[in-house]
């Protein structure tokens, strides 16, 4: 082995138990040990050894819905951008995350297709970027939200022919809404391509939602927000996601675009494998408040709140995943080790990548976090890389 990280006396989080006192081992990249009490031989090939003095050793992040951080977005289809947004996010405890775009021109969300790919390709020193999550153009204007009206459009299937052909596996989700020409031909088709079909900004009907189910939908975006609400005789989206288990429900836990009552709600409702946390952040997380772009629109940030200068719709966050989980366990009343399963677990199953990584097993990635008693982030590793946590 070269180079083994020992952490002892930490409450180990796997999805079957807690492990009280326990220890993990990192080398080459891998989690080579864990359990009770570290072998004899880890403890004398350790190069060095952390005690976690009772905290938690988690599972890293998995963030399948995030559009930039610390001043960098996605859509700026850059390299700088893609090392700023996933070195924040990484010192957050992101350690894979997906690309998500806004709702713009098909020149532009190509080339963004094109600086990913090619970023995905060479070595990625921070969180790792396991693809791209295409948030619209396909959406309803009713439901817009912080999306760019004038680049809406109906559902587009020869846009992602195309660039499945020329990027294959690259696309991990595809979000639309479902009620839309062509959207069910669609979902179909992307299902068949291994490509996750999620509802978003949706103005559908509970009967319309279930269809696309029926067809291969099998996630909603930000659940509550940008969709049909729940009512007692209409339905809505909310009621097809909170009843329909073939969909994964993502929520953003930050207090400002769902209450407490609601998320918990979805915890009862949907289970154990079928909740994902998400950020949405957008490229004003870790800064100032002040006026910031998405997509071309402006945003306010107050008080960590981004809402949209003209029409104060909410648009994206400003929220971290550890602070996400620092909300549920405090706020929800999750356990750390269930919402370690939500911000972990559940997206990496999601994505198809959860034999790599997602859970704390050994031989899987050594993407581990060191969180304090009180859920402070103390180190990060990727891959068995470690990221600086991030001090804002």
């Amino acid at each position: 082995m070269s180079r083994t990280i020992l952490i002892t006396n930490a409450n180990v989080v796997t999805e079957r138990e807690v492990i009280e006192g326990g220890h993990i081992a990192l080398a080459d990249g891998k989690i080579v040990s864990l359990g009770r009490t570290a072998p004899d031989e880890i403890k004398r090939e350790a190069a060095e050894t952390i005690d976690a003095a009772g905290g938690w050793a988690l599972p890293g992040f998995v963030d399948v819905h995030v559009h930039g951080g610390y001043g960098a977005d996605f859509m700026d289809a850059s390299r700088e951008s893609l090392d700023t947004i996933t070195k924040f996010h990484g010192g957050n405890g992101t350690t894979s995350i997906v690309a998500t775009t806004l709702t713009g021109p098909k020149d532009h969300l190509a080339k963004v297709l094109e600086t990913v790919n090619a970023y995905m390709a060479g070595p990625m020193p921070y969180a790792q970027v396991v693809g791209v999550h295409l948030e619209g153009p396909f959406i309803n204007v009713k439901y817009k939200g912080a999306q760019n009206p004038a680049y809406i459009v109906p559902p587009q299937k020869a846009w992602l022919e195309e660039w499945h052909a020329k990027y294959p596996g690259l696309i991990r989700q595809l979000s639309l809404a479902p009620e839309t020409e062509g959207a069910l031909e669609l979902i179909a088709w992307l299902r068949r391509n291994g490509i996750n079909a999620a509802a978003a900004h949706t103005d559908a009907t509970y009967d319309q939602v279930i269809a696309a189910a029926d067809a291969g939908l099998n996630q909603a975006v930000h659940t509550y927000n940008a969709m049909t609400p729940l009512h007692h005789r209409n339905p809505g989206v909310v009621g097809a996601v909170l009843t329909d288990e073939r969909i994964r429900a993502e929520i953003i836990a930050d207090g400002h675009h769902v209450h407490p009552a609601c998320i918990r709600l979805l915890t009862k409702t949907k289970t154990d494998d079928t909740l994902i946390m998400i950020t949405d952040a957008m490229s004003a997380a870790g800064l100032e408040d002040g006026i910031y772009d998405l997509g071309g629109l402006a945003v306010n940030v107050s008080g960590g709140v981004a809402t949209l200068k003209e029409g104060n719709s909410l648009a994206g966050s400003t929220l971290t995943m550890i602070g996400a989980l620092r909300y549920v366990t405090d706020k929800v009343g999750v356990s750390v080790q269930q919402a370690s399963r939500y911000m972990s677990g559940n997206p990496a199953r999601q994505l198809g990548i959860f034999d790599k990584t997602g859970s704390l097993e050994v031989g899987k990635q050594a993407d581990v976090l060191l969180v304090s008693p009180d859920l402070e982030l103390q180190r990060v590793w990727a891959l068995g890389r470690e990221i600086e946590p991030f001090r804002g």
